[in-house]
């Protein structure tokens, strides 16, 4: 098999719009690796809020969080690397959203924290099975891998795009959404140069594997470094025309199990 590792987004590749995985595309992972191929996701989301997909597909190996700024088997609690945000970053997050009333979120490589109950805080809990965990922001101690925004209103939206251009060259900014709640904004806040293209070059040197032996697959602009640097790119037929551009194949929608049909070709 040409193919070593199957590197997988999460939402919009994997999870569709019912916040679910459909049963084609679990059999399809599992015959992956019933092929020797290992099966990583490679996620805009923090270990907590994986967990429940890794468990569910028992993926028992390393895998790409927070955009790219993570990569880490949680289950052996062994991290290959992390670029979290400085602690002097994170303090002037943290007074420029105080002083303009915007709802930060930050996240450990364990933990999701936030000062009060928001709608983002909800949603967490519901859909993505993580409970926040409430503290004064200028008490954290904690290393953070990652800050968010999420923006539910086109208001929101603008004040959270001014709020990133304050920081736009020392910092990076990540835009995703979710099939299950279309309109909704999650931008992620990262440590200057992370990328899922970056996180995929670390994993597969850890692994020993060739990019050339990479098959991955995605669907947002996050996802565009992750294809490039992959031997095989597949973008889902929902994918945005920009993530199109740059694959070497592109499948059907996630709704209609487009990573079970694109395995099925290219993996027989």
């Amino acid at each position: 098999m040409k193919y070593k590792l199957l590197v997988v987004d999460v939402d919009g590749t994997l999870v569709n719009r019912r916040g679910d995985i459909s049963a084609e595309d679990e059999k399809a992972l599992a015959k992956a690796r019933a092929l020797g191929i290992r099966v990583a996701i490679s996620t805009g989301r923090g270990t907590q809020s994986s967990r429940s997909i890794i468990d569910r597909l028992s993926l028992d190996g390393y895998h790409i969080f927070c955009d790219g700024a993570l990569v880490s088997n949680p289950g052996q609690n062994d991290e290959v690397c992390a670029w979290p945000i400085s602690q002097a970053m994170v303090r002037e997050l943290v007074v420029a959203a105080h002083l303009q009333h915007i709802d930060l979120e930050l996240f450990s490589d364990t933990h999701y924290f936030v000062e009060r109950e928001t709608w983002s805080t909800k949603a967490h809990r519901q859909f993505f099975g993580v409970a926040s965990t409430m503290v004064d922001f200028n008490r954290l101690e904690a290393r953070v891998i990652k800050g968010g925004l999420v923006a539910t209103t086109p208001e929101e939206a603008a004040r959270a795009r001014d709020f990133c251009r304050q920081f736009a060259d020392r910092l990076h900014f990540s835009f995703a959404r979710t099939p299950a709640y279309p309109g909704i904004d999650f931008i992620n806040i990262l440590s200057p140069g992370v990328s899922k293209g970056k996180a995929l070059e670390a994993l597969a040197s850890h692994l020993g594997i060739p990019l050339a032996g990479v098959i991955a697959a995605g669907d947002g602009t996050n996802d565009v470094s992750l294809l490039v640097s992959a031997g095989l790119a597949i973008a889902m037929g929902n994918a945005l025309d920009e993530v199109k551009a740059v694959a070497d194949y592109i499948t059907l929608d996630v709704d209609h199990s487009g990573l079970a049909a694109a395995l099925t070709k290219f993996l027989r």
